[in-house]
């Protein structure tokens, strides 16, 4: 029998991507997916370092994962992703047990760690790999874990360095895929049967900046002292902003639909805004995280933009795109927030009226410039306003969706609902669930539906009447 495999996911659409390509290569080593850790002769916990929870979360399931070491000594335990790159050395100290370290640039290694691992027969230094991964692997396998909707990455790494984030510490440096590249995956997955991609970077907005940097250096020193108009030898490729490389995804014959996410606001354009409204393949839905409606506040976070400025994307985007969904993240608690601010950032929701936010307190993450930042507030202060937010975001999202109901949304189904016999689920274009009768031969159609009943998650719907 074929070796086993059994992979624990946490953290953002990155990580998931990122488990996709474990598997792949897992698979190309010959392991078959289990149905539990306890079976598996390989588990891989994927981790996330982007708050303390989920962090704390990985020390609690290496905790369960020592008893399944202990009655199976030949289990390889594996943690790979962010809190590696930042807490290798904790890691290999409070569970000396784990077999293989790896951070989430060094996936292009995990094989070989595999295989050190495998001619081991004694236990001993698990194999840590956490270099910065200067250059992006390609053609690593992929397997991926839904049948409908493909995630491709389009840039790794950030180099925002907001006060209070880990990421750019866990993921390094940005870096943007080729044009070629990031194509060819995605005329593959359509090739396979995808009809819809998400396309994923920690700020997409961003794509082919520092080639575009590099581009105009060039051509400054290109036309310097040569009398004439500045030129370029540089391939197109490398001057590609993110609302090109929408267009070109825009050409991949049977493609139905392109999402992309995240966004940061200092950098999206009002190029990027026309060619969402202009290409008729791309969603409705734009995720901006807002992170405070505060100026103050959000000058101390790094964030580079004013509330002013944040509110004019919101209304440029909704002149072009009118239908467009926004959703957002949150922060409540920075270090320093006064109740006035929080009320700024209530006032801002008041005001821009989200389809969905995701809500956080703020959790000092080592590293961080903010973690040394004086003036914390109490936890219980933190804990109050944030129920106060949800609960008026959830108010604000019920109320958008209600107006919804009786319209017909294109959705695109994507499985079987787990919990309504004889029922299916999908999204429409701007990323609405929707759950209504359907076979599960529908999953993997477009289909018309007609919102019945709202509620803040979505809507049940049944399938429209053709005139």
């Amino acid at each position: 029998m074929a070796k086993q495999y059994f992979i624990d996911t946490m953290g953002c659409q990155m990580n998931e991507r990122d488990s996709e390509t474990i598997a792949g290569i897992l698979h190309s080593c010959g392991y078959r997916p289990a149905p539990a850790p306890a079976e598996a002769d390989f588990i891989a916990l994927n981790t996330c370092a982007v708050r303390a929870k989920p962090v704390h979360k990985v020390f609690s399931k290496l905790g369960e994962l020592r008893r399944i070491k202990q009655q199976h000594p030949g289990t390889v335990i594996a943690v790979l992703g962010c809190v590696v790159q930042v807490a290798a050395q904790e890691i290999a100290r409070r569970a000396p047990y784990v077999d293989i370290i790896l951070g989430p640039r060094n996936y292009s290694q995990l094989a070989q760690a595999i295989a050190t691992v495998e001619r081991t027969s004694a236990p001993g230094e698990p194999v840590v790999v956490t270099d910065s991964g200067e250059t992006i692997p390609e053609g690593l396998p992929v397997l991926r874990s839904t049948p409908v909707s493909a995630f491709v990455n389009v840039t790794y790494g950030c180099n925002n360095f907001c006060a209070y984030c880990i990421v750019p510490y866990a993921r390094g440096r940005e870096q943007s895929r080729a044009v070629s590249e990031i194509i060819s995956e995605i005329e593959q997955a359509v090739a396979e049967g995808y009809k819809e991609v998400t396309l994923l970077g920690q700020n997409v907005n961003s794509y082919g900046k520092e080639s575009r940097q590099e581009c105009r250096s060039y051509q400054r020193v290109l036309g310097s002292g040569q009398g004439g108009p500045s030129h370029t030898v540089m391939s197109r490729e490398k001057g590609y902003a993110f609302a090109d490389l929408l267009a070109e995804v825009s050409r991949v014959e049977g493609l139905e639909r392109i999402r992309f996410t995240t966004s940061h606001p200092k950098d999206l354009s009002l190029e990027l805004l026309d060619a969402m409204a202009e290409l008729p393949r791309v969603c409705e839905h734009l995720h901006l995280p807002i992170q405070s409606g505060d100026d103050d506040v959000l000058a101390r976070m790094g964030r580079g933009y004013t509330y002013e400025q944040y509110c004019n994307l919101i209304e440029a985007a909704r002149q072009r795109i009118p239908r467009v969904s926004i959703t957002t993240d949150v922060m409540v608690g920075f270090p320093g927030e006064t109740e006035a601010q929080f009320d700024n950032t209530l006032r801002a929701f008041e005001e821009i009226r989200f389809d969905q936010a995701f809500m956080f307190k703020y959790n000092d993450r080592p590293g961080t410039r903010a973690a040394d930042f004086p003036d914390k507030v109490p936890e219980e202060t933190k804990q109050a306003r944030l129920e106060r937010l949800v609960a008026r975001q959830n108010e604000i999202g019920r109320q958008i969706n209600e107006k919804l109901v009786g319209q017909s949304f294109e959705v695109l189904v994507e499985a079987p609902d787990p919990k309504s016999a004889g029922k299916v689920r999908g999204r429409t274009r701007t990323n609405k669930l929707v759950i209504f009768p359907g076979k599960p031969s529908l999953v993997g159609e477009l289909v018309a539906v007609q919102t019945q009943e709202a509620y803040l998650w979505g809507f049940l719907g049944e399938i429209a009447r053709q005139p």
